[in-house]
């Protein structure tokens, strides 16, 4: 089982999905990490395929681990994000010649799976943020959220001067004790003030601060976890698989966060997962938008022994995103379902990918 047609479907800049297809017909559809989604298709083209042409599809882990090491050249974030388009097409390549989901061949069971409802904002008030969650609770079941407090890389400065001291009590006085609240800081303080914010975010019951210290700075966030009490989470950035060594081994963080489509795919956090769940640590992945990396990470948290309680999931409109797939991922009583055809169990749009840049590499 040769590959012999890597494809690109492109709409710029934020999605790319890929298409392989092998010499004995066989086919998988994945997808390329969102975000300047063109560039990385790219490098699939240039850096990738020239690798992964003809080889067996039937072994992806030294599939994988080949094609890094034939670019160790070219060591990146960009890399990783486009090898996940060829990983992710392999494993529904692989569930539709098993007749089995993703999540079966991992040893799971595709059912409906929680999620906590991630807001993406810093630009609205503490009074407007309590107000749509507390709708959305109502609506859509939500058991927990996940909200935004200080600023991106923010050298400790809030979005604007008091708002997270607004805005945490407002949301937890808004949903009630019962819902479990999240945060994520994204990379905004040193480890004394993270302290310091972690002290009140105890006192509100948080469950989860995410990403305290700037993430590349291992040493501050390990600091902030083994004073704060609130459970640190962290590594939705980290791609290089010796970095994760080093934050596991290291026990920088209580929660283990990689992001499926900026690690390199399925194969590599699976790895990931597993060196936490020896570890005794959960693993909740970074899935920060409904493209289909909330699809692959439904399937994984569906199987892993270490899964958390919940996932991610955007609560933000986004025009990117719209007829995508199908069916569309929707929440019920607060959970969405994982979906159970073969494959990711979802079908690409065909009007998007007419709609989309076409681009074969073929052996």
């Amino acid at each position: 089982m040769k590959i012999q047609r890597i494809e690109t479907f492109v709409q710029a800049p934020h999605i790319c999905f890929v298409r392989v297809r092998t010499d004995d017909g066989a086919e998988g559809w994945g997808q390329i990490s969102p975000y300047n989604a063109d560039l990385a298709a790219e490098v699939l083209h240039r850096q990738i395929a020239p690798y992964a042409l003809g080889r067996d599809a039937s072994d992806l882990d030294s599939l994988v681990a080949g094609v890094l090491e034939a670019t160790y050249k070219f060591p990146g974030s960009y890399v990783c994000r486009a090898l996940t388009g060829l990983d992710t097409a392999i494993w529904d390549l692989w569930g539709k010649l098993e007749g089995k989901s993703v999540c079966e061949l991992l040893g799971g069971e595709p059912r409906p799976f929680p999620v906590y409802g991630s807001s993406m904002r810093r630009d609205i008030t503490p009074e407007d943020e309590a107000s749509r969650l507390t709708r959305l609770r109502k609506q859509q079941g939500f058991g927990a959220f996940k909200i935004r407090i200080g600023s991106v890389c923010g050298h400790d400065q809030d979005q604007w001067p008091g708002r997270t001291e607004a805005l945490v009590p407002a949301v937890r006085k808004a949903v009630g004790d019962e819902t479990r609240l999240l945060v994520d800081a994204n990379s905004c303080y040193t480890p004394g003030k993270a302290i310091e914010v972690a002290s009140m975010l105890h006192e509100y019951g948080v469950c989860h601060m995410e990403e305290p210290c700037p993430y590349w700075e291992l040493e501050w966030t390990a600091q902030v976890r083994q004073t704060a009490q609130v459970p640190v989470a962290g590594g939705e950035q980290d791609y290089d698989l010796q970095q994760w060594k080093r934050i596991i081994d290291g026990h920088v963080v209580d929660i283990v966060q990689p992001d499926i489509c900026y690690i390199g795919g399925l194969t590599r956090a699976l790895r990931v997962a597993a060196w936490a769940d020896e570890a005794g640590l959960p693993c909740v992945p970074h899935s920060a938008n409904l493209s289909l990396v909330t699809v692959f990470t439904l399937h994984m948290m569906g199987a892993i022994p270490n899964a958390g309680p919940h996932i991610e999931f955007s609560i933000e409109p986004t025009s990117w995103i719209g007829e995508l797939f199908s069916p569309e991922l929707q929440v019920r009583d607060g959970m969405v379902d994982i979906p159970s055809g073969p494959g990711w169990g979802v079908e690409i749009s065909p009007g998007w990918l007419s709609s989309a840049v076409h681009r074969v590499s073929e052996l």
